[in-house]
């Protein structure tokens, strides 16, 4: 009996040892689930399947240095990225989801991979003068269409816009319709996504980009999301990617998606996370 009970007592202590973390897991397979949502140029499904945009792209290059050449796309609404990367859904947030502090509370995240300003997207003509979010503070009339879980919804109210102002939307899609159909006056997002929205769509276009709300900066850092105990997972592919960001392959990599080295980050995880 005393033989058995030292057998179970060395095979408990060994036991945990053995348990894969999700990069061994990966490596092992030769893949790994990526979280995106649509909201290009940041990442999206082509009309034929391809995952693109900036972040699934930095995402496969990255990926493949640390020794896994796969990834497989898991679709998901912008607000249930988080979640779903808690619950397993997948194991990496790639959709250029912007570093702050909130977020950091909740996951780790990557060094940003790229620095943005904002923009609006308004009716063609923009006969309502609208620039940024003042314009929608200083007239109580006008309605500001925002997306589900994204930082604009707060950059709104930091600026003065009324809640009864402010209409929530899931996706790119709907933000788009609702300015086109008059249910909102403009809507915010990065100003990329909005050059892009207004290429797209017809009856819309961009307003001059702008890096402050309420005198503060709100140039945002994007980068790429993971669970907090995937440390091995993050610090690996912050390796890979610091060598990466601004090189030549970068470069020609995200320039089509309207990134370049005019959007390399200038901020750290570390300065993000703390809300500076």
């Amino acid at each position: 009996m005393k033989t058995a009970a030292l057998a179970f007592a060395a095979f408990s202590v060994a036991g945990p040892s053995l348990a894969e973390t999700t990069l061994e897991k990966a490596k092992a397979a030769g893949y790994i689930r990526i979280g995106f949502a649509n909201e290009a140029p940041f990442g999206f499904a082509t009309p034929d399947g391809k995952l693109t945009g900036e972040a699934p792209e930095v995402a496969k290059a990255v990926l493949a240095k640390m020794g896994i050449p796969e990834v497989d796309g898991v679709l998901t609404e912008f607000g249930s990225l988080i979640p779903g990367l808690k619950a397993g859904r997948f194991d990496i947030i790639a959709a250029g989801m912007f570093i702050n502090p909130k977020r950091c509370a909740e996951i780790g995240f990557s060094e940003p991979s790229y620095g943005i300003g904002q923009a609006m997207l308004v009716p063609a003509g923009n006969a309502k003068k609208i620039a940024d979010y003042s314009s929608f503070a200083d007239n109580k009339d006008l309605k500001l269409a925002v997306m589900a879980g994204a930082v604009e919804a707060g950059y709104a109210r930091e600026a003065g816009v009324a809640e009864e102002q402010i209409v929530t939307l899931p996706d790119q899609s709907s933000l788009v319709a609702a300015v086109q159909s008059g249910r909102a006056d403009g809507a915010a997002l990065t100003a990329l996504s909005i050059a892009d929205m207004a290429k797209k769509a017809e009856g819309v276009e961009s307003t001059t980009p702008f890096g402050e709300v309420a005198g503060k900066s709100v140039k945002g850092h994007g980068g790429f999301g993971f669970r907090k105990e995937d440390t091995d997972l993050q610090e690996a592919f912050n390796k890979e990617l610091a060598a990466f960001l601004g090189s030549p392959e970068h470069l020609a990599l995200v320039e089509p998606l309207g990134f370049g080295k005019d959007y390399l980050p200038n901020k750290t995880t570390a300065e993000l996370c703390q809300g500076e």
